[in-house]
């Protein structure tokens, strides 16, 4: 089984299902309104959802007719934890170019 890690990175990978995203991150929509900006058909967009539900970055409710997909924040909070790891090795490089770049402007 793969990792909660792996399957968002996986899931994120797809431009499209970055998009969708984006989209419910201003609020709930059901598949016609997510699919409407995509030239591609209702199915492939429910392929699209089904792997972000997957990936548990959405979720999908049932309110009488209307179908809703909601934006779940948790995996994108796994992620960013884990890039945070990564921002000391960041913050290091950039200071040593700061320090090589005064270094060389005379202003060390």
């Amino acid at each position: 089984m793969t990792d909660t890690l792996s399957r968002t990175f996986s899931a994120l990978a797809d431009p499209t299902r970055r998009a969708i995203l984006a989209r419910l991150s201003t609020g709930e929509a059901t598949v016609n309104e997510l699919a409407e900006p995509f030239p591609m058909s209702l199915p492939a967009v429910s392929r699209h959802l089904k792997v972000l539900e997957e990936a548990g970055l959405i979720t999908r409710s049932r309110t009488r007719q209307w179908r809703p997909c909601r934006l779940e924040a948790k995996p994108l909070e796994d992620v960013a934890g884990w890039v945070a790891t990564y921002r000391r090795f960041w913050d290091d490089g950039f200071d040593r170019l700061e320090e090589h770049l005064r270094s060389l402007t005379g202003d060390a």
